[in-house]
This record gives C-alpha cells, structure tokens and sequence, in this order.
C-alpha cells in the first residue's frame, strides 16, 4: 500500500494547484496550536491538514469515547485512545507529510503560554465557557500579535446559515451563531458543529494570506 502514497513533492504540487503557489508557500510554513480536539478542534484539524499547513500543535487531555463518534473524526476502533495520539494518527493517513506536536494535557493557566506560544495563530475549541476565556485573554494578554479565532454557539438543529465568523477586535475572530447553548439541552450535531469548524479553519487560511476580514 505504500507505494500508492504520493510523494511530498506529488503532494504539495496537487495542493499548489489548488491554492496557487505562493498561498501555499504561506500555509506550509505556518503552526496552529488546536486547544481542544472534540467536535470543533478535531474538525479543524482535518481541515488545516488537508490544506496543507505545515505544523499543528494538537493540545487535550481527553480520551476518546463512543459518544464523542457521532461528531468527532474519530474511528470506532479508537474509543479508549487520548485523542491526541488517535488524531494524529488520523491526520497523518490524510496528510503523511505535516508535523504534529500532541500535548495530552489540559490547558491550564499555568502551562498556556508555554503550550502556544510556538503557534502563529490559535484556535479555540473548547467546551466549557471560563476555559475559553482563559485562553482568549492569555492569547491577547501575552502576545502582542498572536491572532486568535474561537468558537461560539454550534448547538442544536437551528439553520447551518446563522453561523458566521465576525471581527470581534484586532486579533479576536469568533466562529459560530453567537446565541446556541449545549448547556440548554439542545445538543450537538455533526451538520452544525462542522460548519463552525470550517469558519474557524477557513478563518486561519485568510489570515495566513493577508485577508483580515472574515
């Protein structure tokens, strides 16, 4: 089987086609720090791999569990894996040629700026509301030009059209419909949460290319 991956050059030649060369210049030799690897980081990932982007830093504590499979890009056979290690593995056969650092660890306030401070852009994925913020303001507090792009609001079976990413300040971009609560009992969906991930991903592409505006 090994014979039918491409070669690095094979690879990224296919993905400078589709982005142009020089937008692909500025992929490849980017980092993304992923803080959180559930249903919206785990979809980014995937997102930023395919595109191409040259290192992600993968950071959860977690491990993988059946009721993480309906939104999560994660495989059946991997329930009981820290999601690092199962992510990873599933980045690499979409992607063989990114470099993927994996903190199975949580982010706490004591080892954030250590954990990120390698990225060129951030992506929060969260789950619960004060870890967020924690990590928002560590991002705006103690780097002076790291951008960051967070999620809110992906729950329940409300339209995927309300999601939308906005401009919040110089460095703060948030993905999501700004009103949905899992907390109210509404749940969550791969459709939505998906398309929350895809702003935030495709939020870090125009970023990397000079578009600052969502």
């Amino acid at each position: 089987m090994d014979d039918l991956i491409p070669t690095k050059q094979e690879f990224y030649q296919a993905l400078e086609e589709r982005h142009g060369a020089d937008n692909q210049r500025k992929f490849s030799d980017a980092t993304v720090a992923i803080c959180g690897l559930g249903g919206l980081g785990s979809n980014i990932a995937i997102c930023l791999a395919r595109a191409g982007i040259g290192k992600l830093i993968l950071i959860d504590f977690d491990d993988v569990d059946v009721t993480n499979l309906h939104r999560q890009q994660y495989k059946a056979s991997q329930v009981g894996l820290p999601k690092c290690q199962a992510l990873k593995e599933n980045l690499l056969e979409i992607n063989p040629y990114i470099s993927i650092e994996c903190h199975n660890t949580k982010v706490t306030e004591d080892n954030v700026y250590t954990l990120i401070e390698d990225a060129d852009i951030v992506c929060e994925a969260f789950d619960k509301a004060w870890c967020k913020s924690m990590l928002v303001n560590a991002v705006l507090e103690g780097f002076k030009d790291k951008p960051i792009i967070a999620g809110s609001g992906m729950a329940g079976f409300g339209s995927a059209n309300d999601i939308a990413t906005r401009k919040v300040s110089g460095r703060l971009y948030i993905s999501g419909d700004g009103v949905s609560d899992v907390n109210d009992g509404i749940g969550l969906v791969a459709s939505r949460v998906m398309v929350c991930a895809a702003h935030e991903a495709h939020m870090v592409l125009r970023f990397l290319m000079g578009c600052e505006t969502p």
